[in-house]
């Protein structure tokens, strides 16, 4: 099973790959506070399409460079 994330991108300057903000939240096992983490992931994206602070679905696939193992499944549309 691959991981799935969800994540907003906040750079597109690099060709076919774009840069993911993943934030997890979790509680803390001993003062039970809310805790706040981040990572950035580089995705593949073939379609050049996708703009700074898109929310984006990636999923997990073989290497395809040294930094990137991620793939752009789909853009996430806000429904209002």
């Amino acid at each position: 099973m691959n991981k799935t994330l969800i994540g907003k991108v906040v750079s597109n300057k690099m060709t076919k790959t774009v840069t993911v903000l993943v934030e997890r939240r979790y509680q803390h096992p001993t003062y039970k506070k809310i805790i706040t983490r981040h990572k950035k992931i580089k995705a593949h994206n073939e379609k050049l399409e996708l703009q700074i602070n898109d929310m984006v679905k990636i999923q997990e696939t073989k290497p395809i460079s040294k930094d990137k193992f991620f793939l752009v499944v789909e853009k996430i549309v806000a429904k209002i």
